[in-house]
Formats: C-alpha cells, sequence, structure tokens
C-alpha cells in the first residue's frame, strides 16, 4: 500500500507531499497519522534547515475524506472528542514546528485543506486556486481552525471566511492576509523552492528564524491552547447535531441540505 504522505530532503529543505491525488489529498486518519510522523521525522533530521508542505494532483487538500465523514456519523462522543484532538495535534505540530514552514499550494485548499495552509508560516499560492472554510455549508463547525485563523487575520476576517463557508480567489486570500502571495502556476515550483526557500536559507540565520517563531508562538499560548481544548469540544459536540448530520448525509449523496 503506498503511503498517503511522501517525504524527502532536497538542498537541505524537507518536502513534505500529500499523496492521495485520486481523493483530492482528503484527511483520513492515515493521511494525518502519517502526515504528523512526516513532520517528526524533518523535525530531527540535521540536513533540513526549513519544510515545504505541498501535494500531488489537481488538489492541494479538499479537506475530510467523505467515507470518514459517513464513519464519523456513527462514532461517540468520546470517540469524536479523541478524533479531534488528533487533529488539533497536528495543526499545533505544524504552527509551533522549530523550522520554517512553507505551504505550496498548487489547488483547491478547503475545510481542513485551508486549515493546513492557515499554521504554515508562510504559504504561496497558484493563481486559480481556490480557498475556502466550508464546513458551514455541511452543518459542521470549523471550530479547531478558528484558534488558528482569527490569531493569523482578526476576529473579523475569521469571522467572514467561518461564518459565510464561501470560497475565495488566491487573490483575495493574499488580500485577506491568509496566504503570503500567488502566482501561476508554472512559476510556483521555482518561486517557493529555489527563490523564496533559497533565499532564507541564504540570507537569514536558520537559529534565529528558529528563535523568531519560538517566540511569537509563545505569545498568547496559554489562551491559545485553552481555546483549542475549547475548540475540540465544540468540534466533537457538532458532529453530534442534526444539522451535521443532514449536512454530511446531503453531502455525501451529493444534494443540497433543506435547512
Amino acid at each position: 500500500m503506498e503511503k498517503t504522505v511522501l517525504t524527502h530532503v532536497e538542498n537541505h529543505i524537507g518536502i513534505i507531499t500529500l499523496n492521495r491525488p485520486e481523493k483530492r489529498n482528503a484527511l483520513s486518519p492515515l493521511l494525518i497519522r502519517e502526515l504528523s510522523e512526516a513532520f517528526s521525522q524533518m523535525e530531527t533530521h540535521a540536513d533540513v534547515k526549513l519544510v515545504i508542505l505541498q501535494a500531488r494532483g489537481r488538489v492541494f487538500c479538499a479537506g475530510a475524506d467523505l467515507e470518514y465523514l459517513h464513519e464519523m456519523q456513527q462514532f461517540t462522543y468520546e470517540e469524536n472528542l479523541e478524533d479531534s484532538h488528533r487533529l488539533k495535534r497536528l495543526f499545533t505540530q505544524i504552527y509551533e514546528f522549530p523550522k520554517v514552514v512553507i505551504a505550496k499550494v498548487q489547488g483547491h485548499a478547503l475545510a481542513g485543506g485551508c486549515g493546513l495552509v492557515t499554521v504554515c508560516d508562510f504559504a504561496f499560492a497558484d493563481s486559480d486556486a481556490l480557498f475556502g472554510y466550508t464546513e458551514a455549508k455541511i452543518g459542521f463547525v470549523p471550530a479547531l481552525v478558528s484558534v488558528f485563523l482569527a490569531e493569523q487575520i482578526g476576529h473579523y476576517r475569521a469571522g467572514e471566511l467561518l461564518i459565510s463557508g464561501e470560497m475565495i480567489s488566491a487573490k483575495k486570500a493574499d488580500e485577506f492576509g491568509l496566504i503570503t502571495g500567488h502566482m501561476q502556476g508554472e512559476s510556483l515550483d521555482h518561486w517557493v523552492q529555489h527563490e523564496f526557500a533559497g533565499k532564507l536559507m541564504r540570507e537569514n540565520s536558520v537559529f534565529s528564524m528558529s528563535e523568531s517563531k519560538r517566540l511569537l508562538r509563545s505569545l498568547g499560548k496559554e489562551a491559545r491552547d485553552k481555546a483549542l481544548d475549547a475548540a475540540a469540544e465544540a468540534n466533537a459536540r457538532a458532529r453530534a447535531h442534526e444539522d451535521c448530520k443532514k449536512g454530511i448525509s446531503a453531502f455525501l449523496n451529493k444534494s443540497k441540505p433543506n435547512w
């Protein structure tokens, strides 16, 4: 069975690749586990100075796996809570990762996939990519990502994205501060790996970048950790709500829920 996450090191850059293109790189429990393992591997790899997170296929990450969404409808509250904490740990691991993490978004990043982009230090996207926290469309609550997103772009902008559930263009995501920049797809690979990442390593002290990140992440950490625990509980509760069950059922059946 092929791994859902691939890793390799090139010119001191650790490259982590989501490898479920046939499933639009959806977040399955296996992918979440292998992604966490990949970041742990890159953290201890002495030759790796920074990390690029990318994906195979036309979509960066479409959010939760459809089959897993169906399974979740049968979970107990305790099972949903543990599942929520699993995703919380991954997001926190990336957000507090001691090395710079750059997301290279070659296609749409939706729901939990957009959450992955949010917790990276920098994000560059194909100009045709779309971004969206679309959970409200299926009666779900984007609780975990709300903590990181509000810290990144402010509560008002975060609310606009999370409550509306609308997808936005790479240009608007750039204007909101959700991503660092956008460009045509043929330029993206070269820019991220050879221009931007290369410049960081040539011109900046790795120690200094790591320490700056550590200090920034220490600001409000106690409150953030508390908010994430509350978000995990809200996430678990939301899964049992009738709206969520109705929304997921409609989504799986490719129909529109009647709210």
